[in-house]
């Protein structure tokens, strides 16, 4: 007969429930399925399945290897108190009880399979619930655990927290000492350099009173020689001037003698031009050449020439005063239409005017030759040019303040190189008197033993001209202008009524209208509107009168600068800029 075996069955769970089900039930005792009598043999017996029925069984009922395994190998069980008996009596009286194995394994009924069966899943409900109640209890004290941790964790990340920013205040607090010992380091090495900034300026500002004082003792000292000097000079200027009145005294004689001996042979119209040159006051200096001037222009310039002529022409030659012309010929030559460049130039020049080794005279002089002299050295072509005339004009004006005698050698100069800035006009009345001197004598320069062309002679006019109206127009404030706007109003009256009509004197016209018209007509207003006047209904048609002698060009250039009133604009360069453009890019 097989033998069948009970295989354990387990629920499905996950492998941690599936091990603490499985030593629970290794830990419970069995359960007997019935108590064996209590005379039952104790010894232990062995329960074998075949091979056969125990596969059949794993293939029907998909059993377990561990169950299988506990079959196959013949597990022992020890069943105590158990009895079993074979047979009994009918009435039970004589019967004789025989110890037989207890059977674990017998057939039994359907209904007790099922109470078996109920019996088993009761008891691993039962199990089952103890796991779960053990496991949430589990769960429960890993939570407590991890919270444990974790606020431990927390308190102390929180203290080395603590602990890092104690120690960055700390540093924070380190540094701000630290800076505040360089701040209080800084503010008394300012202090102390401060201190001894003053006190050295309260030294300088001594030494320097000092050097005034001396300076001004000194100064006195020359004044009263330049006072003797110049008594001297008076004396002498009133010689020359008694002997120029009577040379020109002489010169008019010979001239109206001339006049009359030309009246006859020649036409009305020559006739006319010298009684009214007669009328304005022509002189004479040489034979055979008419000077067209006033007399009261004349006369200043014989004064002015006279002073100028006391100082050698080749003084600044000599080893004793070189170096004054070549410092007064660098200050010229760095000068520049800025406003800074004026200044800087025209405090250089007044320092070397006011030298105590160079006489004034002599350093006069000099200043007013560089000065004028600055139309060779810049071209005057150039469309600056015009700009620097204005920021001579300044520094003429400056310099001039300062040293008023100066610009009496100025006009000098400029009377010598131009005959136009006196007003005047030389004119030769016969081809033989259209020699060097004459030429010479009008302004035309030599170069190289030759004079230089009528075209070259035209633009140096013009260029002096416009370096004189530019420094007559300049006006600065708190500055009194010894040769101003007043003296311009003049020359142009002066030039008007007493100068012919022809291409020199209209090319000089137009500069000095270009560079000082804005300016007069600004100050005088609506008379010298009539002065334009003169100049369109009498200059123009004399100029126009006179045929191809005139230049077509000096022309265009009155009749241009009345049709489009330029007199209305201001020049360009009139007011001086702070700096330079290509300076202001750099």
């Amino acid at each position: 007969m097989a033998v069948r075996a009970f295989v354990p069955m387990e629920l499905r769970c996950p492998g941690i429930l599936g091990d603490a089900l499985q030593a629970t039930r290794w830990a419970t005792p069995p359960t007997p399925l019935k108590q064996p009598p209590k005379c039952a043999s104790e010894k232990a017996f062995v329960m074998r399945a075949e091979e056969e029925d125990a596969t059949e069984e794993g293939e029907d009922d998909n059993r377990d290897e561990d169950a299988w395994a506990l079959v196959a190998t013949g597990a022992r069980f020890l069943c105590t108190n158990l009895e079993s008996s074979s047979e009994e009596s009918g009435d039970g009286s004589d019967s004789i009880s025989i110890s037989t194995p207890y059977r674990l394994m017998e057939r039994r009924s359907p209904d007790d399979k099922s109470v078996l069966l109920a019996l088993e899943r009761q008891h691993r409900l039962k199990i089952q619930e103890e796991v779960r109640i053990r496991l949430s209890s589990l769960d429960v004290q890993n939570g407590i655990q991890r919270t444990t941790s974790a606020s431990a964790r927390l308190e102390k990340y929180a203290e080395s927290r603590k602990e890092l920013d104690r120690t960055l205040d700390v540093q924070f607090q380190g540094k701000i000492a630290q800076e505040l010992d360089r701040h209080l380091s800084m503010v008394q090495r300012d202090h102390e350099q401060r201190s001894q900034i003053v006190e050295c300026e309260i030294r300088d500002d001594a030494v320097v009173e000092e050097a005034k004082r001396r300076e001004q003792a000194m100064k006195e000292k020359e004044l009263k020689q330049e006072q003797e000097a110049e008594a001297r000079q008076k004396v002498a200027a009133a010689k020359f001037a008694a002997q120029a009145e009577k040379a020109e005294y002489e010169a008019a004689k010979n001239e109206d003698a001339i006049s009359r001996a030309e009246a006859v042979s020649t036409s009305s119209q020559s006739s006319q031009n010298a009684t009214m040159a007669d009328s304005t006051g022509i002189r004479s200096e040489l034979p055979g050449i008419k000077v067209y001037a006033d007399c009261s222009a004349l006369q200043a310039e014989s004064r002015r020439r006279a002073l100028h002529d006391q100082v050698p022409p080749n003084v600044y030659l000599s080893k004793e005063y070189s170096r004054y012309d070549r410092q007064i010929g660098r200050s010229i030559g760095k000068l520049m239409p800025t406003t800074d460049s004026v200044e800087a130039r025209a405090s250089e020049l007044i320092t070397a005017l006011d030298g105590q080794d160079c006489p004034c005279s002599i350093a006069c002089r000099i200043f007013a030759d560089k000065m004028v002299s600055i139309v060779k050295s810049r071209n005057p072509k150039d469309r600056t040019f015009e700009n620097l005339a204005f920021a001579c004009g300044h520094v003429m004006l400056l310099v001039t303040d300062q040293v008023p005698d100066a610009m009496d050698y100025l006009l000098a100069e400029f009377h010598k190189v131009c005959v136009y800035t006196v007003p005047k006009h030389m004119h030769a009345l016969s081809a033989q008197a259209r020699h060097t001197d004459y030429f010479r004598l009008i302004g035309y320069q030599e170069e190289d033993g030759k004079l230089e062309s009528t075209e070259a002679y035209l633009v140096n006019v013009v260029a002096y001209v416009k370096l004189y109206a530019a420094m007559i127009q300049t006006d600065i404030k708190g500055v009194q202008h010894p040769h101003g706007l007043a003296e311009g109003w003049k020359w142009l009256g002066m030039f008007l009524n007493t100068l012919p009509a022809i291409t020199a004197t209209a090319f000089a016209l137009h500069a000095f209208l270009k560079m000082a018209g804005f300016a007069l007509h600004r100050r005088y207003g609506s008379q010298f509107v009539k002065i334009l006047d003169v100049i369109s209904r009498q200059f123009l048609p004399a100029l126009k009168g006179q045929g191809s002698k005139v230049q077509l060009e000096a022309i265009n250039n009155l009749q241009n600068y009345l049709n489009d009133k330029k007199h209305l604009e201001e020049p360009e360069g009139q007011y001086l800029a702070e700096q330079l453009l290509s300076k202001g890019f750099m």
